[in-house]
């Protein structure tokens, strides 16, 4: 295992909102900052409608799974793993009661083959006006 944590920034996924890089890689494994819906170089996010002072007015749910799910993805790829490579993800939703049964559904979608652990938990907000976060342990 590596002393030195190696930082892994990717250039397909959206800027992070603080100082943190997208993953660390410690030895055969990659640990996921965790992981929005907003996509590279915008800060417009899919699947929301904001008023003018940019809070959120309402959202898709399915919008933003698949676009949370493709940002993973991406982070994966180009960190030298892949989506096959998962082995354990925590979800965040802002709206348990509205939004797990689609969310679950679109999950189980993507991830039919490779069933990493999981953990589904609510919160209150998340740092931007998202509905969904994902923090994900992947090997390379």
């Amino acid at each position: 295992m590596s002393v030195h944590p190696r930082p892994v920034h990717r250039s397909k996924a959206p800027e992070p909102v603080g100082l943190y890089p997208h993953a660390r890689q410690v030895g055969d494994l990659i640990f996921l900052s965790g992981v929005g819906p907003r996509k590279r170089g915008s800060s417009d996010i899919p699947g929301v409608e904001r008023d003018s002072a940019g809070s959120m007015v309402s959202y898709d749910i399915a919008v933003q799974c698949h676009s949370v799910f493709e940002n993973v993805r991406h982070i994966l790829e180009e960190a030298g793993s892949a989506w096959e490579k998962l082995v354990d993800v925590t979800v965040f939703l802002t709206n348990m009661q509205d939004d797990f049964e689609i969310y679950n559904r679109i999950y189980g979608e993507y991830f039919k083959e490779n069933q990493p652990c999981r953990t589904t938990v609510e919160i209150t907000s998340l740092p931007t006006p998202i509905a969904i976060e994902l923090k994900c342990i992947a090997t390379v």
